[in-house]
């Protein structure tokens, strides 16, 4: 089995800055394509940044220029650096990835269960 658990989201005040994380834990032979996700309340699930394996990454209309993604492949650990935070940006976080488990098999996608960043003054 394979887990992905995201840590960091916290009640941050507007202007603030937050710094994410994503490791992937169980049984992995390689970790691939990683990404953050976020949903506010009432809204559906919108893309925040996409980062490939190579550590190429893209990102959401939301989050350009605010963001930075990045991963340590040698910890199976992806981060989301997230600054001038507005209440627009109060959402849950999910992290996603690509993940094999064993030589020579496919890759699964996988989804974590959410950290909830809720900017606030």
């Amino acid at each position: 089995q394979v887990q992905l658990v995201e840590s960091g989201g916290d009640l941050v005040q507007p202007g603030g800055s937050l710094r994410l994380s994503c490791t992937a834990v169980g049984v992995i032979y390689k970790v691939y394509t990683m990404s953050w996700h976020r949903q506010a309340p009432g809204k559906e699930r919108e893309l925040v940044a996409i980062i490939t394996r190579n550590s190429d990454s893209n990102y959401g209309a939301s989050a350009k220029g605010r963001s930075t993604v990045s991963r340590d492949n040698t910890k199976d650990t992806m981060y989301l650096q997230m600054n001038s935070l507005e209440p627009e940006d109060t959402a849950v976080y999910y992290c996603n990835a690509d993940v094999s488990r064993y030589v020579g098999t496919s890759s699964r996608n996988y989804w974590g269960k959410g950290t909830r960043v809720t900017v606030s003054s």
